[in-house]
């Protein structure tokens, strides 16, 4: 895993498009560069495979977005992308991680549980979708309790 540059937003953005039914633009992509968030890719056989875009904050980090490659999903790039990701926000001192995701997105609520993600909240009608709208699922790991304690403290 490193971290995502420009030179790297084409072949995201490729990604983004492939596997997002609403994707982010190159300008979301590219404004995440140029404002410092943690941005980070992983390869395989030299090409992106995934990616994360983590946002900072005072006191928590909220993952924006993460996306694995179609043909390399199933395969644990997610989690091991998320488990990546978090243990960054963790030896930042952040003391706990938020997400929101779409309702409908069973996988990605299973693996963010998996992980030790807990629902905290829903907003209603928050995304758009091919029938109007869906609710988002507001999901908070707490560094001290969740996974992400083993590798603060391992």
């Amino acid at each position: 895993m490193r971290k995502m540059t420009a030179s790297d937003v084409d072949e995201v953005l490729a990604i983004e498009n492939a596997v997002q039914h609403y994707p982010w633009t190159r300008g979301n992509f590219c404004d995440a560069l140029n404002n410092g968030y943690l941005c980070y890719v992983d390869e395989s056989d030299g090409k992106i495979c995934s990616y994360a875009v983590l946002m900072a904050g005072v006191d928590e980090a909220e993952l924006l977005n993460m996306a694995v490659a179609a043909e390399h999903q199933r395969k644990g790039m997610g989690s091991k992308m998320l488990m990546a990701v978090l243990q960054i926000a963790c030896a930042r001192g952040l003391p706990r991680a938020l997400l929101e995701v779409r309702a409908s997105n069973l996988a990605a609520i299973s693996l963010y549980r998996l992980v030790g993600f807990a629902e905290v909240s829903v907003r209603r009608n928050y995304y758009r979708n091919a029938s109007g709208s869906e609710d988002a699922i507001v999901m908070a790991c707490d560094f001290q309790t969740c996974k992400a304690a083993e590798w603060k403290h391992g």
